[in-house]
């Protein structure tokens, strides 16, 4: 069997992974996903274009998982999961919003969209800054730092919900001056330093697990039935929690600072007989 030249094993690889093909994959249908709202916007098919948007955001949750398991993560992955999350959740809610309510405001409309995108732009532009710091309490914690961007253009959307949810009747939600504020809050919130919460800071007791699930089954029946009305629940309780979420962090780090203050209790040695 002729051996392998040394100089060829030695090479490094080029491309990409097998294993990290499918999060790769999984990555670039949810920028389709994301983008493709922009099309649904253009033809005022809001219904479409918001629930692109949230399929995107569902596989954004899962590309991660998938590379995890399949033992895929990568720089390169890393990196075209940022781009994917600036298009689908920045620049799409952005345009969504600009066409659905902020068009109707002439001077500010098109700036107060943009501060959406560029907003979502810079978080993760921070998030990438950090992502080989040894050092991430926050993340360590289970937490975020701001809110990530799939929420954030969750919480931006919360008007076009209540206006598809009511219709007519909230035709007031479509104002762009109460859109306008609305999504300047939705973008500061990214690019703040408030902690929320994240899925490894979440902890339920084992006596309210079996109840969790009974909930969790019951809000997807709700979703399903009713969508924009229960989106519409979710992100005002999602903002309910941002208070809830800062106050559990101050704790945990009072917790690690009086930790780090107490001192280690010396090590046992045998006394002289």
């Amino acid at each position: 069997m002729p051996r392998l030249n040394p100089r060829l094993r030695d090479r490094p690889r080029r491309g990409i992974p097998l294993r990290a093909v499918a999060p790769n994959a999984v990555t670039a249908l949810a920028l389709c996903f994301g983008l493709s709202a922009v099309r649904f916007a253009i033809a005022e098919q809001w219904e479409l274009a918001v629930g692109t948007i949230i399929l995107a955001a569902v596989l954004d949750g899962l590309d991660g998982r998938i590379a995890r398991l399949l033992k895929g993560e990568s720089r390169f992955g890393a990196e075209l999961d940022s781009l994917s999350d600036v298009i689908a959740f920045g620049v799409s809610p952005a345009v969504v919003m600009y066409l659905w309510s902020l068009q109707y405001m002439p001077q500010f409309g098109w700036t107060i969209a943009l501060s959406h995108a560029v907003c979502c732009a810079l978080r993760l532009a921070r998030f990438n800054a950090q992502i080989d710091a040894t050092e991430q309490p926050r993340k360590a914690a289970g937490f975020f730092t701001g809110i990530p961007a799939p929420a954030g253009a969750g919480l931006v959307m919360l008007p076009l919900y209540i206006w598809l949810a009511f219709g007519q009747q909230v035709a007031i939600f479509r104002s762009a001056y109460i859109v306008a504020p609305w999504t300047a809050m939705a973008a500061i919130l990214m690019v703040s330093s408030v902690a929320t919460f994240g899925w490894g800071s979440l902890r339920l007791r084992r006596g309210v697990r079996f109840e969790a699930i009974a909930v969790i089954a019951l809000a997807g029946g709700a979703l399903i039935s009713a969508p924009w009305p229960t989106l519409s629940l979710f992100t005002l309780g999602y903002l309910g929690a941002i208070p809830f979420s800062a106050r559990s962090y101050a704790r945990i780090k009072r917790q690690r600072a009086a930790a780090a203050r107490t001192p280690a209790a010396p090590p046992a040695t045998d006394l002289p007989s």
